[in-house]
């Protein structure tokens, strides 16, 4: 590594807990091996497996590291021998398999972009982790399609507001959850926001929808809201739970409406995903987002960044869940 340090400084979860077990520590810049790429990071996405990971909740795949991070910008400092999509100096975000709160970070080419040039290195850094889920869930596993209509629960986390921005881009019908009048305002311009604090989100959807409901719905809150999605599936509707922020058990629920539906019911997760399934991700975000991301059509909402040694300040806003978009570390 020419002209590279030989040491960085990453984030450390010392021990399981509060934010204030985030430290930042010195180690060895790690080598890429034949087939990844070494990325000076200049910025860092925080996302709330992040917060999961630090709270001993999120057990991580065998042979990652276990500094946090699923998601980067920066520039190209190193190759592997076997890499020829990318080259020394060239700005790009990545899907990381951890990592990424560093100031260097090791990662499959495969799962490499270059950064469109109308977007910044924070704007870059919002994307990998919540694009790659929200293309994976919503229009693969969900299978999405243009004349359909969709609930987005959490609406303003960063996979909410990714989701509504490529419907939004792609002419896709779109309702979603939120938590405050704030955060309703803010969407409007691209959703029917619902404030679930205050009104009936089922009722409401089935107004708007002549009582007819939508065909796929991305949920990350989990069991609180599984008997009224069922409800609010269409026949051949599709539910996909990305998390359980509103608890894993879902009570006194009527199988007999999941069979006369035809309804599907998908679990899906991102870090546990092979190398070779993030690789395909990244073949189709590339043909069919990034040229929205060019254009302007989709883009990532930002709603704060941080210093990255204010992680621990980061994690604590990630975790009031007032923010409307993406949390991002900045690196000088």
């Amino acid at each position: 590594m020419k002209n590279l340090p030989n040491k960085m400084r990453h984030i450390e979860i010392s021990q399981f807990g509060e934010p204030e077990v985030l430290n930042v520590v010195e180690a060895e810049i790690p080598r890429p091996k034949s087939s990844e790429v070494l990325i000076q990071v200049k910025a860092a996405g925080i996302n709330r497996p992040d917060v999961l990971q630090r709270k001993g909740l999120y057990p991580m795949p065998k042979g990652v590291t276990p500094i946090p991070g699923l998601e980067v910008a920066g520039i190209v400092v190193e190759i592997g021998k076997d890499v020829q999509d990318f080259k020394i100096g060239d700005r790009v975000c990545a899907l990381t398999n951890g990592g990424g709160y560093a100031e260097y970070c090791i990662v499959p080419a495969s799962q490499t972009l270059i950064i469109p040039k109308n977007l910044s290195f924070v704007q870059a850094a919002a994307i990998p982790e919540t694009y790659y889920t929200v293309w994976a869930n919503l229009f693969d596993i969900g299978q999405l399609k243009n004349g359909e209509t969709t609930l987005i629960h959490g609406g303003a986390s960063g996979i909410g507001t990714t989701a509504l921005s490529l419907c939004h881009a792609l002419g896709i019908q779109t309702f979603c959850t939120v938590g405050s009048d704030e955060k309703v305002e803010e969407l409007k311009g691209i959703s029917t926001a619902i404030n679930y604090k205050k009104d009936d989100f089922e009722q409401i959807v089935l107004e708007k929808t002549d009582q007819k409901g939508v065909d796929v719905i991305l949920d990350i809150v989990g069991a609180k809201y599984f008997n009224q999605n069922m409800n609010l599936l269409k026949r051949d509707g599709r539910l996909v739970i990305l998390g359980f922020m509103g608890g894993r058990m879902a009570k006194e629920f009527d199988l007999q409406q999941l069979i006369l539906k035809r309804a599907k019911v998908t679990g899906s997760t991102m870090r546990a995903r092979t190398d070779q399934e993030k690789a395909e991700i990244t073949q189709s975000l590339k043909q069919t987002v990034w040229p929205l991301l060019e254009q302007g059509k989709s883009f990532p909402i930002i709603y704060k960044t941080f210093a990255f040694e204010d992680v621990a300040k980061a994690h604590r806003t990630m975790e009031q869940s007032e923010h409307i978009g993406k949390i991002v570390l900045e690196l000088n």
